[in-house]
């Protein structure tokens, strides 16, 4: 097979990286893969993967009339059979890109927190948790499947004898005092309340014992979080907060630690580690991964939603407290993520069941005009009711900087508050 993998920017961030490193192991089982989307950070990467990189048109409005015209081009120029869109932007192009005559077959990847219900019902669609994937074969998607956020558990792994120590000392941290790890987009929504939680319980931790926090990442909620570290920092009256900014290979920082903070697929890399992993989430949530909290966890994703900011800090004080003291408990639990990882977020499976979904999608018949023009109708009419609520949504000035990834499936099981009809 010939593909085309178009992820939703090339800007260092989880989904970015499962689509590159998928596409590097699709290709290692011998087709032709080649990556699409505009420059940027994770370019490096593509062709450090032995990966050709195709850039896209600007991006203007999503979806792009340009980028739709340009998919068709190379579709034809280069044979390709599958084009694999990730998020609703290049799903929509590529839906587009690939309807009517087109030799090609469009497959879309959502690795959000919830699902655009714009993206057409009749586009073959991988999530990565049960509980979306559930949701969404109740919302009428015909071609659902499910594919966890895979993991490159060789790549990720203390085994590859990363110089943590040289890390630290680098970052200006000391590599005998006990350390705490964030891997993360510095984002507004989702990711900054548990970041400032987390600086404030290493600040109230440090009372009693010496530990830092290293937080690894960049984002527009950056000064936000630098000025927040520069207060603890200060009251301590030494160093324990650091920001070691955005980094290309964020190994050494999931290494260096004892411990550490994710959610999503920076969770998922922490446990390839085999470190002790505390799951974060938003409105407080905090959760020790365990054989007893890992169902929960397998069900609804690297992620939950807690009671409230009340004692959100004094929660996190209370997992990690013990985690400091007890390195049987450490080395338990670490092992215990590693297995999981293994078991569970292989990248080697993951590409197989990715190949799996695209000979699934190829060997459908087309669908008839009329269908085709239904799916469409229904689908532009909720992308026009999303435009609406975006308007009034930046009207009223709380539109979210992060779209669905903002808008998380809820642990009860229900939808997001986004037009789905």
């Amino acid at each position: 097979m010939k593909i085309l993998v178009y992820p939703h920017d090339m800007a260092i961030g989880g989904s970015q990286l499962n689509a590159i490193e998928l596409a590097a192991a699709v290709k290692g089982l011998g087709h032709e893969v080649v990556v699409y989307g505009q420059n940027g950070p994770l370019v490096d990467k593509v062709k450090e993967l032995g990966l050709e990189f195709l850039p896209s048109p600007a991006v203007h409005r999503r979806p792009t009339p340009g980028i739709v015209r340009d998919l068709r081009r190379i579709v034809k120029k280069h044979g390709i059979d599958v084009v694999h869109a990730y998020e609703w932007p290049p799903s929509l192009e590529a839906a587009l890109a690939c309807t009517g005559k087109s030799p090609a077959v469009a497959v879309s990847t959502v690795m959000s927190m919830s699902v655009a219900p714009f993206i057409p019902k009749h586009l073959s669609l991988l999530v990565g948790t049960k509980q979306i994937a559930d949701l969404e074969s109740k919302f009428g998607r015909a071609h659902m499947g499910l594919l966890e956020p895979p993991v490159d558990t060789v790549l990720n792994s203390s085994e590859a004898q990363l110089d943590m120590s040289n890390f630290l000392a680098q970052v200006g941290a000391d590599p005998e005092v006990f350390t705490v790890s964030i891997v993360s987009r510095l984002a507004h929504e989702m990711k900054l309340e548990g970041i400032l939680y987390a600086i404030a319980a290493v600040e109230e931790m440090n009372k009693d014992a010496a530990l830092q926090l290293v937080i690894a990442g960049d984002g527009p909620a950056l000064e936000d979080v630098r000025t927040f570290a520069q207060r603890a920092n200060s009251n301590l009256g030494v160093q324990r907060i650091f920001l070691v900014g955005e980094l290309t290979d964020p190994r050494s920082a999931y290494d260096c630690a004892d411990v550490s903070i994710g959610m999503g697929g920076s969770a998922l890399r922490a446990m390839a580690f085999g470190l002790p992993l505390v799951v974060q989430g938003e409105s407080g949530f905090w959760s020790l991964l365990s054989e007893e909290s890992a169902p929960t966890f397998l069900w609804q994703g690297w992620y939950g939603a807690g009671p409230g900011a009340e004692d959100a800090v004094s929660r996190l004080v209370a997992i990690l407290t013990p985690l400091l003291t007890d390195q049987h408990l450490r080395s338990e639990l670490g092992s215990f993520a590693r297995k999981l990882v293994v078991e569970r977020y292989s990248l080697e499976q993951a590409a197989l069941r990715q190949l799996q979904f695209y000979e699934e999608a190829r060997s459908r018949p087309p669908m008839g005009v009329l269908a085709l023009a239904r799916h469409w109708g229904a689908s532009s009419a909720r992308f026009g009711r999303y435009k609406q609520q975006q308007l009034t949504a930046r009207f009223l000035g709380n539109h979210s900087r992060d779209d669905f990834n903002a808008q998380p499936v809820l642990k009860s099981g229900t939808l997001p508050v986004v037009v789905r009809g």
